[in-house]
């Protein structure tokens, strides 16, 4: 953008709607913490000029000094020509209102499986208190081990990744939030490599992404790790794995929540005898599923 044009762009609300245009015009893809140009240009703006993140309207006709609105610029110029998600670019993603740090090391967190956390999956979990030992596998940058941990204070929490990148950033986010003690990463496949433990709770969200989905990722997904993402074929490599092994590490009465996203399909013709309760959230039905340590053992 010319220097000239920029200087027609004087207060938040100029520089807002500019950039919704130009997200619009490009196509982006959207799907890495908001779902449209306008939450993501809000966002952008808000985190550059170090104002709150849910505090717009009072600042929406305020002039930005010339290097604010060059330093903001920038990142939306990076945002359309690299298609990197808003998360990268900022090296944050925020999930049910913490804030985490994140890299192109590990996908950015999204999982619904947070909000059904920050509920201490109630009603099923009946005496939080009591949860001893969590599991969460694939855990990425740690961000649902945390939110297990916040959740269910009295527990022992196992974050697992195959990936020692990911891991890194993991031990970040829990060290970020004081959970040292509490919270403790694994390189494994799987349980593979993984210490023998009853747990009460495992949580996972896998790569569950089928090939053919894979080909059609829009440029932003294909800036996540691969490995995160790809889960075969049907999407259902690692889920079978998983459900195989799962009642091995699992308590009594323990539960397994497993999230599969558009794999609704998929997952019911991989496993047709089971029979799952499926847990809802606010902006999902049949992606995250719920299974006792009773229904999978053979």
């Amino acid at each position: 953008m010319h220097e000239s044009a920029q200087q027609e762009l004087l207060t938040l609300r100029d520089l807002l709607r500019y950039t919704v245009s130009h997200f619009n015009a490009s196509h982006l893809a959207f799907g890495h913490g908001s779902d449209n140009a306008w939450d993501e240009a809000v966002y952008l703006l808000l985190h550059t000029l170090h104002l709150p993140l849910d505090t717009l309207e009072p600042f929406l006709d305020a002039r930005v000094l010339p290097e604010e609105r060059a330093r903001y610029l920038k990142l939306v110029q990076r945002r359309i020509h690299e298609r990197l998600p808003a998360a990268y670019l900022t090296g944050e993603a925020w999930l049910q209102g913490h804030r985490f740090y994140v890299d192109q090391r590990v996908i950015v967190p999204r999982s619904p499986i947070a909000e059904l956390l920050a509920h201490d999956l109630s009603p099923w979990v009946a005496q939080p208190e009591e949860l001893e030992f969590v599991l969460d596998l694939c855990t990425g940058s740690g961000c649902l081990a945390v939110l297990a941990a916040l959740a269910f204070e009295n527990a022992q929490v196992d974050a697992v990744d195959l990936s020692e990148h990911a891991l890194a950033v993991a031990d970040r986010n829990i060290e970020q939030f004081g959970l040292d003690g509490r919270v403790t990463t694994h390189r494994s496949d799987l349980f593979d490599q993984l210490p023998h433990c009853e747990y009460n709770l495992i949580v996972c969200n896998p790569p569950y992404v089928n090939n053919h989905s894979m080909e059609a990722l829009p440029a932003e997904f294909r800036h996540e790790p691969t490995m995160a993402l790809a889960g075969g074929e049907d999407g259902m490599d690692l889920v079978r794995r998983l459900l195989a092994k799962a009642p091995d590490f699992m308590a009594p009465e323990g539960l397994l929540v497993l999230e599969i996203g558009n794999e609704y399909d998929n997952f019911i013709a991989a496993f047709p005898d089971l029979d799952p309760v499926w847990l809802s959230t606010e902006r999902t039905e049949d992606q995250i599923l719920m299974l006792t340590r009773e229904q999978l053992e053979p």
